[in-house]
């Protein structure tokens, strides 16, 4: 599935693939082949080598201290390091809340907040979800009231993914009550650690705490930190979302999941064969195939698009309802190729000194198939989804 790339795309490709053969640790891209979670140490570490190379911020404007890299470099570069299982970049800073501050934050704010978003002094995560608002966001009831230099936030976030690490959260808080929903909503960025804030882990069905509740009890958050024009939250939630939305397209992270379902199909066995010799389970494999050469395209793209200082439209619904099914198909096609050996899914089973149960492609198959169940819910539902596109391109 590789593009035909100039000589100096090639060159590029080669220096990633260099990179990462010389500075990605061997023992946490072992930990990500293995489904392992390398945790917060490992995220930091992660992130402060790509700093230091000055790949981090590749999607940042030049301007801003980023790479400024084209629609093809991010191909190859995302391409290459789910290839070579290295760590995900985690989003929340660097591709959500950066983006959003470059846009409509103050140069007192950009000038704080994304350099230590590059350091790794600030860990950022995204306060969005509330329990009776999730797809319908806009219904969101946590408060903020000005009182004199500060607002006092209370409520409830939930779902919020690495909570339990971050240092901030980028928040949205209802500032209008009597607003239409989305007039009334505004942007916040709140210390985690200011008093009032009790962080409470879900634990999920893989046994790991991934996931938290985050409550708000007359919190006080300095009006500063408000983001852009107070009510015009919804706006900038928006242009968010679409970036998130693109990047949960995970085109990388399903190309090295294809792969490596092909090298299980090889090894594993039905009727005496190999399993990727079966008419059906090849059939499956090569319409997922197809699937994501189509999305690969479509993905560059838009990512051209928002190289260009063009914020993704509905075309980002379109990459999200895509690729979550992509890589769920993916996901199943793993689970059923290594067949009882995907029947553990506690997280003890791929975690520690366990002894592991069948092969050790085996292990994180069942743990990843259950997670990324999530994949079509969060960041909008697929059904959600599947509305905006109907209506922007249908008239719906």
């Amino acid at each position: 599935m590789d593009l035909s790339y100039t000589k100096e795309e090639q060159a590029f490709r080669e220096e990633v693939r260099t990179f990462l053969e010389e500075k990605l640790p061997k023992s946490m891209s072992d930990k990500v082949r293995r489904g392992e979670h390398i945790g917060k140490e490992g995220h930091e570490l992660w992130h402060s080598i790509l700093n230091e190379q000055g790949w981090l911020s590749f999607n940042w404007p030049k301007e801003f201290g980023g790479a400024e890299w084209n629609a093809v470099q991010r191909h190859i570069f995302e391409d290459q390091c789910a290839a070579a299982y290295a760590p995900r970049i985690v989003p929340f800073g660097l591709s959500m809340l950066a983006p959003v501050l470059q846009k409509f934050g103050s140069k007192e704010q950009q000038d704080h907040y994304l350099p230590r978003i590059l350091d790794g002094t600030d860990w950022w995560c995204q306060g969005y979800s509330e329990p009776g608002a999730g797809s319908d966001l806009a219904s969101l009831k946590t408060r903020a009231v000005r009182e004199g230099d500060h607002y006092v936030v209370n409520g409830q976030k939930t779902w919020t993914t690495l909570g339990q690490y971050a240092d901030w959260i980028f928040c949205l808080v209802r500032t209008d009550p009597d607003a239409k929903q989305q007039e009334g909503i505004s942007f916040l960025l709140i210390d985690m650690n200011t008093p009032g804030i009790e962080v409470r882990p879900i634990v999920l069905l893989d046994g790991t705490p991934e996931v938290n509740e985050v409550f708000f009890d007359n919190v006080r958050v300095p009006v500063e930190n408000l983001v852009g024009e107070e009510n015009k939250g919804w706006t900038y939630a928006k242009y968010l979302l679409t970036h998130e939305r693109t990047g949960i397209a995970g085109v990388g992270f399903s190309r090295a999941g294809l792969d490596a379902v092909k090298r299980v199909a090889r090894q594993e066995s039905a009727n005496g064969r190999p399993l990727i010799e079966n008419p059906h389970f090849a059939a499956r494999l090569a319409q997922v195939e197809i699937d994501l050469m189509a999305m690969s395209t479509t993905n560059l793209r838009i990512i051209s698009q928002a190289a260009a200082g063009a914020a993704p439209g509905v075309e980002s619904s379109m990459l999200k309802v895509k690729g979550t099914i992509i890589r769920q198909e993916i996901n199943d096609l793993a689970r059923r190729a290594v067949g009882p050996y995907a029947m553990p899914f506690a997280s003890e089973a791929v975690e520690g000194d366990n002894d592991p149960v069948g092969p050790e492609y085996a292990g994180p198959v069942a743990a990843q198939y259950f997670n990324n169940r999530k994949l079509s819910i969060f960041g909008g539902s697929n059904e959600i989804q599947r509305g905006i596109i109907a209506k922007v391109k249908m008239g719906g």
